[in-house]
């Protein structure tokens, strides 16, 4: 299995390689289109400021190239924002994936939401084998806003979306790879789609 993880300059992908590795996979960096398109799963990472990364997308045609591709996609953190049709971070438009917009938490708690959290409502493949209320490690200011394309969610301040799905395309606002046993089973689901 060719798996490719998006390189884009946003952040979190050295311990994702080190996760995939840890589960005898080679998953290989890279910003090149053709490269990307031929993988037969693509993980889509990010962490760090929406209108930067947005940038970074534009000025490699990524933002073009990512929506048409067929095969197994997942977004992770800013990466899952990304595939929103925007975020309220610097007013951003997203790539349009999930119908669904992401916003800023409210002064009401601290931000960052950093630390550990349950996910529920779980309704997905990708979460073949974790049990309802499973602890993911999350780092964010902003969130995804509930919709029908939500498959968990998690309760900090308001209850969002903590994992949406479209297609072929899934997001994770967590962390697998920082997840412990959950996040590493995550990842082998998305592996076995």
């Amino acid at each position: 299995m060719r798996l490719v993880i998006i390189d884009y300059g946003a952040g979190n992908i050295k311990s994702l390689q080190f996760a995939f590795e840890r589960l005898g996979v080679h998953a290989e960096l890279s910003h090149d289109a053709e490269t990307i398109a031929a993988a037969d799963k693509v993980i889509f990472p990010g962490v760090g400021e929406a209108s930067s990364a947005m940038a970074k997308l534009r000025s490699t045609g990524l933002e073009k190239l990512i929506p048409d591709l067929s095969q197994p996609v997942l977004g992770i953190c800013l990466g899952m924002q990304l595939l929103c049709l925007s975020t309220e971070e610097n007013d951003t438009k997203g790539l349009g994936i999930f119908q669904t917009h992401v916003k800023r938490f409210s002064n009401q708690v601290k931000v960052p939401h950093m630390g550990w959290n349950t996910i529920t409502g779980l309704r997905s493949h990708l979460f073949d084998k974790i049990e309802e209320n499973a602890y993911m490690y999350l780092v964010h200011s902003y969130y995804a806003e509930n919709c029908r394309e939500a498959v968990a969610h998690t309760f900090y301040d308001v209850e969002y979306a903590s994992a949406l799905q479209h297609n072929n395309f899934f997001g994770v606002q967590f962390h697998p790879e920082k997840s412990s046993t959950s996040g590493e089973q995550l990842l082998i689901n998305f592996l076995n789609l």
